[in-house]
């Protein structure tokens, strides 16, 4: 069977671009969840805004707490990136190939992300619910992953999923709006080799970060009030949430994740932890699509060498 090796190259670049821009901001993420957990009246909320967040760690001598879940979600961000690049971009040029189409467009786009995004969200739903309840744990509370799994049953363990398969528009429009651009861009700029493999087109580093900058904006902004609900659903039970047995049940689901937040802030805490959403997910986005662009070109020397050093051994091992 013969190696995708484009597709391969540019997962394992997607891939290590996620690990390097979770590690960076990990402890704004963690406040930013913790954030948007809390579910609660104006003047019964523990914390104001999201520096507050970081003040209680700092108070508490729980600095290194903002890193809780960090192993979790580093697992978690280096394989659900590898499996979408490589799915997105294997859809991507099977599509082109069989449409005999030069460039994929807006719809089709979309599409091909989002099964991309279904596919990946279903192998790695465990590890997602995992790290955003050691993140929303008590500073110094939190347990590892295989507690944090066993202490519930495995459904639970899929916690949000249906939300999850929904905010798959998220990516989606995210890096269709971001390939569009990209489109625009490296249009015509073909490689002038001939007889030989060349390297896949890239941005430079500022503008693959600008232009994932804007399209994750977009995408987040339209995507938001999903996105609260879905840190409802996964969120670890607070010392502090004087919800009974039957409220806290009916905030694992979507409606009822849904009816508390009106019910407890009313429209606008649809919205509550926007800015902070922005300012972390723009930031993950257009330094994992910088880092990306930046290593894609020595990501698919090394695949070339690979699959060359395979298909000069093959005839060997099938000798043996």
């Amino acid at each position: 069977m013969q190696l995708d090796l484009e597709s391969l190259s540019e997962a394992t670049s997607g891939a290590i671009g996620s690990l390097v821009s979770t590690t960076v901001l990990y402890p704004l993420d963690t406040c930013k969840t913790k954030y948007q957990a809390e579910v609660q009246a104006q003047h019964q909320r523990k914390y104001k805004r999201i520096s507050d967040v970081l003040w209680e760690a700092i108070a508490t001598r729980q600095v290194l707490s903002l890193y809780q879940g960090l192993g979790t979600k580093n697992v978690q961000s280096f394989i659900s990136s590898f499996i979408y690049f490589y799915g997105y971009s294997y859809f991507r040029k099977l599509y082109l190939k069989k449409s005999g189409n030069k460039y994929i467009g807006t719809a089709a786009n979309l599409i091909v992300a989002t099964a991309a995004g279904v596919f990946t969200i279903v192998i790695t739903q465990p590890l997602d619910t995992a790290s955003s309840r050691m993140q929303t744990s008590e500073f110094g509370k939190s347990k590892g992953f295989w507690k944090t799994l066993s202490e519930g049953t495995w459904s639970e363990a899929y916690d949000g999923l249906a939300i999850s398969i929904l905010l798959t528009t998220n990516p989606s429009i995210q890096y269709t709006a971001y390939d569009q651009l990209k489109q625009r861009i490296l249009k015509g700029n073909i490689s002038n080799r001939t007889g030989t493999k060349s390297s896949p087109e890239a941005l430079s580093a500022f503008s693959a970060f600008v232009l994932g900058a804007v399209s994750k904006c977009a995408a987040t902004c339209l995507t938001y009030p999903a996105i609260r609900c879905k840190v409802m659903i996964q969120a670890a039970e607070s010392d502090d949430d004087k919800s009974t047995e039957a409220e806290r049940k009916a905030q694992r689901t979507i409606s009822g994740a849904l009816y508390t937040i009106w019910k407890r802030e009313g429209v606008l805490g649809f919205f509550k932890g926007l800015q902070a959403q922005i300012l972390k997910t723009v930031l993950s986005s257009a330094l994992l699509l910088m880092v990306k662009e930046k290593i894609a070109k020595s990501t698919w020397i090394l695949m070339l060498v690979i699959g060359r050093y395979m298909s000069v051994n093959s005839p060997k091992i099938k000798a043996i």
